[in-house]
């Protein structure tokens, strides 16, 4: 339903820089009457003085949390039906769950753009019955002929380039499947790929695995069929660091550090790399921390370094890492298997009616991806022109062959010739995760890895 956009918006945040994003998203959206607050306590001031239409709140504040803020807002006979939507880096599961018990009228996880923060808004002020019959629509498949389509979403990095290189593959008629057509869908963020995977609208993605384990965690009913590679992350520290003055962990401490999604193997490695340091990483919150962490859309991230100071470094998939050290904004801190070679990020996840219906297709979609690997490996230079025109045919994010083919030829880079899934590794994820970050839940991995694709298409 469309909303007012004259609608007065309180939005909470301590952070600076993510209150002018907050007030940049919501601009881009539509809406431009927005007041802020830098925690819950002035929050409840705010809506007291203001008497917004709509709360939008981060979770991790000082003094009063953004779920305090909602439930001292749900425990007023003047405030219980006043809209709130929280808008955090908790985005798992399980922090989900606790939003929507505490009264909550929606959640977007960061980092989120102005469609997903609109969509948000129109269904907190939508009538029960449109999001229930929205939530209740079947999931109908295109056949051609025995064909199915395969509908499989992606984002604009380099570790989903097997996806756009089997695309091309076929486009140009070097390999025709025999049992699915392949749609592809470039999306904005994780964000709608976790959404499309949770409520059946994507049958397959190239998805965070540590996103694939929460969502499995909670019976999302998906399955890890194949890795999408191994490496291809990068830190990224300030220029601003000098090495005559600072040590490394005197340069870190009291700083913020970017990552892409709270539930990534990028938070992962940035948190062992710090904690190593002697730091004390985290979300700002009720524990005690000396590094911030914060959650930004990987491509935002060199130009907020570069004008924020206080931002010391950020971890991100390639070629994002290296555009920004090769135009200057930053140097290179590590590259992601420098500190664990061959780990997996990125992973093939599918859905189980997928695989139960359609299992020839499943087959030869994972038999065609491991031999698109071996198709990226053999010739770097075609891949990286492939690699331009599927992540970036609109020239959003200014990449070009040259930076791809840097990204390929670097040390320890990216590889995608063998996309076999180690279930040792994805545990090595989830333990780390769970036992030193207070992140996720324990899962059973012998149920959630098929390894019957992988291990067919790696025999031929």
């Amino acid at each position: 339903m469309a909303v007012n956009p004259k609608i007065k918006i309180l939005v909470a945040d301590d952070s600076g820089t993510m209150r002018m994003m907050f007030k940049q998203i919501l601009n881009k959206a539509g809406f431009e009457n927005i007041v802020t607050a830098v925690d819950g306590n002035e929050g409840i001031k705010k809506v007291q003085e203001e008497k917004p239409d709509l709360v939008v709140s981060d979770w991790n504040m000082p003094n009063k949390d953004g779920l305090e803020f909602l439930q001292w807002l749900r425990s007023q006979d003047d405030y219980k039906d006043l809209p709130f939507i929280m808008a955090t880096a908790q985005s798992d599961k399980g922090q989900q769950i606790k939003i929507m018990e505490a009264g909550g009228s929606g959640h977007v996880p960061k980092p989120f753009d102005a469609g997903q923060i609109k969509e948000a808004i129109e269904k907190a002020f939508a009538p029960e019955q449109e999001k229930n019959a929205e939530q209740d629509a079947p999931k109908l498949r295109k056949m051609s002929g025995k064909k199915v389509e395969l509908n499989v979403a992606h984002i604009q990095i380099t570790d989903h380039l097997a996806l756009g290189a089997l695309k091309h593959r076929i486009e140009q008629g070097e390999v025709t499947p025999k049992y699915f057509t392949l749609k592809t869908e470039r999306k904005p963020g994780w964000n709608p790929i976790q959404e499309g995977l949770e409520n059946g609208s994507l049958d397959c993605a190239f998805v965070l695995a540590p996103i694939a384990m929460d969502l499995f965690a909670y019976d999302s009913p998906i399955k890890l069929v194949l890795l999408a590679h191994k490496n291809g992350s990068t830190f990224v520290r300030s220029r601003h660091y000098d090495y005559r003055f600072d040590s490394l962990q005197s340069f870190y401490k009291y700083k913020v550090v970017d990552i892409p999604h709270k539930m990534s193997v990028h938070h992962m490695l940035a948190h062992k790399f710090l904690r190593e340091l002697g730091l004390k990483p985290g979300v700002p919150g009720k524990k005690s921390i000396n590094v911030r962490f914060e959650v930004v859309p990987p491509i935002k991230m060199p130009g907020i370094m570069k004008e924020n100071e206080d931002v010391a470094g950020f971890m991100v998939a390639e070629p994002i890492a290296t555009k920004a050290v090769t135009l200057g904004i930053g140097d290179l801190e590590f590259i992601s298997a420098t500190r664990w070679d061959n780990h997996p990020c990125c992973v093939v996840a599918m859905q189980n009616d997928f695989i139960e219906k359609y299992p020839d297709a499943a087959y030869e979609f994972v038999s065609l991806l491991v031999e698109t690997g071996q198709y990226i490996e053999a010739d770097k230079a075609r891949a990286a022109d492939i690699g331009v025109k599927f992540l970036d045919p609109d020239g959003s994010i200014g990449l070009n062959p040259a930076v791809l083919q840097k990204v390929f030829s670097q040390p320890h880079a990216i590889r995608m010739d063998d996309l076999y899934p180690v279930m040792e590794d994805i545990d090595t994820i989830q333990r780390y995760m769970h036992d030193k970050m207070n992140i996720g839940k324990i899962i059973d991995l012998e149920k959630f890895i098929d390894l019957k694709f992988a291990d067919d298409a790696c025999r031929r």
